[in-house]
């Protein structure tokens, strides 16, 4: 056994900290998730992320940097070919991902995969084109409720997305045709990262709402990760929010769905409170899904805020043995044109009680050093065929 007995890993989707030097690959220049939403807003108050060094890793017009932050910080780089949630997970965990994940965005999806998709499900669709969840559900709701149409949408991720009003349409058709649309956008020319439910309730316009009944059905991970390598000697992999949907349910010992990134946060809080080996593994993606797509810096900042004190919180209760690792899977800087994610470096903060040392870690060239610090941590081998350095000689 390494230096801890429980590893909390906690992914702030989508809080980039700075362009990658390849960003202009993907259209992506002069993009600071972090920092442009510093710049966009009157007040901030992040305390206990600013002792953990964020500051010290960008720039913050609010925020200063620390002489002498608790714990460990570093920016990473993201090695993989993407800037989307599966690949930048997939790539913690030891995978790189060279050939990007298919996109439907500029016309969506093929009229062979709608007519299959109909047939299969015996609803007509409507929609398919890229566009923001909220907006489509507003602009089509009605029309689906009346006439038991199925809204079928893209972004610029690899998804496939279904919306169902849980009134009418009904949560388990929803689920029923998502699992349909999963076997068919397995074929090649087809494959998607991931399909999407979206439930929503709501009569008319003006008053729909999207519901925390979510469900993704991703592919399963391309090889073995970490998470499977914790599994197999006998650790606890415990996950909160869609941690298990994004890895399809490999590695994973117990999972936990979230209703908010503040409920994730509250379900962490008690898991601290019990007794296991292993890692907890967090995704909060409110970030992500209601301020960076929406384009809106001020709840961005907020949603930042709450999740601040809740941290306040979680390390107040944290055991001298337990480590804890803060990062994100890309940028959505919400300053920026469009509603797609954005290529950018992200954070990583380390802390434990226990730590004797501070200060900054050289910039590291993969995401993938965290799962190789956990499984450095538990002594136990990286899979085959995966990246990634531990950095946990640092930790102390």
């Amino acid at each position: 056994m390494g230096n801890y007995r429980r590893v909390f890993a906690i992914i702030i989707d989508s809080l980039g900290i700075g362009p990658m030097p390849d960003g202009e690959r993907f259209g992506d220049m002069n993009v600071n998730t972090l920092g442009h939403i510093s710049e966009s807003v009157d007040s901030f108050r992040i305390p206990n992320l600013q002792k953990l060094g964020l500051a010290n890793l960008t720039s913050m017009k609010q925020v200063s940097a620390l002489d002498d932050p608790l714990g460990y910080h570093a920016v990473l780089r993201e090695k993989s070919n993407g800037k989307d949630t599966m690949t930048g997970h997939w790539e913690m965990m030891g995978i790189e991902t060279r050939t990007p994940l298919q996109t439907f965005t500029d016309n969506g999806f093929p009229q062979e995969l709608i007519h299959e998709l109909e047939r299969r499900t015996g609803h007509k669709i409507i929609g398919n084109k890229s566009a923001s969840g909220t907006e489509i559900i507003e602009e089509l709701g009605e029309e689906e409720i009346a006439k038991g149409h199925m809204i079928v949408y893209t972004s610029a991720d690899s998804v496939l997305q279904i919306c169902g009003n849980e009134e009418t349409f009904g949560l388990q058709e929803l689920y029923r045709c998502c699992e349909i649309a999963r076997e068919l956008t397995l074929k090649e020319e087809w494959k998607v990262g991931r399909v999407i439910a979206r439930p929503y309730i709501g009569q008319k316009k003006g008053e729909f709402e999207r519901t925390s009944n979510r469900h993704d059905y991703a592919l399963k991970p391309p090889g073995k990760t970490v998470l499977n390598e914790l599994k197999n000697n006998g650790l606890d992999v415990i996950s909160v929010g869609k941690i298990s949907d994004i890895f399809d349910g490999e590695g994973i010992t117990e999972a936990h769905k979230s209703k908010s990134s503040v409920h994730g946060m509250e379900q962490t809080i008690e898991l601290s409170k019990k007794e296991f080996q292993g890692l907890c593994f967090v995704n909060l993606v409110d970030f992500d899904a209601k301020w960076g797509h929406r384009r809106n810096p001020q709840g961005y900042k907020d949603e930042l805020e709450r999740f601040d004190k809740k941290l306040g919180i979680f390390m107040g209760l944290m055991r001298k043995d337990d480590l804890l690792i803060i990062s994100a899977d890309h940028g959505n800087d919400p300053t920026y044109v469009g509603t797609d994610h954005t290529r950018e470096k992200v954070p990583f903060l380390a802390y434990s009680k226990s730590m004797r040392g501070h200060g900054r870690l050289p910039e590291q060239k993969t995401f993938a050093v965290i799962g190789a610090t956990i499984a450095d941590n538990f002594v136990i081998p990286m899979p085959k065929n995966t990246i990634g350095e531990s950095l946990l000689k640092y930790l102390v």
